[in-house]
Order: structure tokens, then C-alpha cells, then sequence
């Protein structure tokens, strides 16, 4: 599993959760990019579905609005209709990505 190690879920309820990322030293960061480590955008995708349980079968919209680095906490926000997910993403009150997708 490619988020193995990769974040610590600090908390969750039904409308969002939090978690704490790790150190640069993981494979993720090594790989993009090494000497100047950021998340990558479908990472922040794969850690929404992981931690809600949902397999993603369409995603209708994603917008990465800032670099997230290393040891960053990240608030994920989710409105939910059907089957379909709107989750926005905060790190120190700011938005950093945004995304809609359908679930399974």
C-alpha cells in the first residue's frame, strides 16, 4: 500500500477528519519530488477514499490550490448527497484542494 506510514488519522466524525502527515523521509515525498517534497494531488484523493471506506468511480472535479509540505495537518470537510462526495481540504484555516467525486 502506497499510504502505508503515510499519515496518522487524528480524528473523524461524520462530516470530517483530520490527519497529521509524515516526514520527508517516506517513499511519497522521495518521489516527488526529492529535494523539494510536496503531496501530490491524487495522493490527497486515495487518503479521502482510504479513510471513508469508498472506492472513487468518477471524480467531476479536483482543484490543488497550494504545495503541502511534510508534517503538514490537513482538515478534509465532506458534504455528501447520494453518491457523490464534495470534500475540501484545509491546512491552517486555508484551502488547499478541493474535489467532488462519485463513490461505489
Amino acid at each position: 500500500m502506497i499510504l502505508t506510514d503515510f499519515y496518522t488519522l487524528t480524528c473523524k466524525d461524520e462530516t470530517r477528519f483530520c490527519v497529521q502527515l509524515c516526514d520527508a523521509n517516506h517513499s511519497i515525498f522521495k518521489a516527488h519530488f526529492p529535494t523539494n517534497p510536496i503531496v501530490a494531488g491524487f495522493i490527497l484523493l486515495d487518503m479521502s477514499a482510504e479513510i471513508l471506506g469508498v472506492e472513487i468511480v468518477k471524480i467531476t472535479k479536483a482543484k490543488f490550490l497550494k504545495n503541502i509540505p511534510p508534517l503538514s495537518v490537513l482538515w478534509f470537510n465532506i458534504q455528501t448527497k447520494e453518491k457523490t462526495l464534495k470534500i475540501r481540504v484545509n491546512q491552517n484555516e486555508q484551502k488547499v484542494a478541493e474535489f467532488t467525486y462519485e463513490k461505489r
